[in-house]
């Protein structure tokens, strides 16, 4: 589906998964400006996807400080854009979908094996395990001090 070479048998046919790939490699493309509007042709793209992406992008910038806030050792321009475009949608459906924070890791990790870099899962690993992961953390965090309180 979309991008992805159909000729290759081993990998899975899973619609959530190819979704996910068809966005992370729109907004990847929305990093090259003049790339973002060939690629957002209605022939390709169905309107709730455009719809969708241009919810993702208008969140970028919550997003991104996010990610700033959370890997402070890489500025976002030093980020490889593959690697940011996989975190921007995971962090975005984390917000707006119910789908489990370690599945959404996974599927993070198993993006960056695909499409980023050598370094690229264990990067979006570790920065996507801080964000999501904070919330849970803060509540164990203030049950154990009102425990010790008490």
């Amino acid at each position: 589906m979309y991008f992805l070479d159909d000729s290759d048998d081993s990998i899975k046919h899973d619609g959530r998964h190819e979704r996910r790939v068809f966005l992370m490699q729109m907004l990847f493309a929305h990093t090259f400006e003049e790339a973002d509007q060939q690629y957002l042709d209605p022939e390709i793209v169905e309107e709730a996807e455009l719809k969708l992406l241009e919810e993702i992008k208008s969140a970028v910038p919550v997003i991104d400080t996010e990610i700033a806030l959370h890997a402070p050792e890489r500025p976002l321009s030093e980020i490889n854009r593959v690697d940011l475009a996989i975190m921007r949608l995971i962090i975005f459906e984390s917000q707006n979908e119910k789908t489990p924070k370690k599945v959404l890791i996974d599927e993070a990790v198993e993006l960056a094996k695909e499409f980023g870099s050598e370094t690229s899962a264990k990067f979006v690993n570790g920065v996507l395990g801080k964000i999501l992961f904070k919330e849970e953390k803060l509540k164990v965090n203030t049950k154990e001090t009102k425990e010790r309180s008490e």
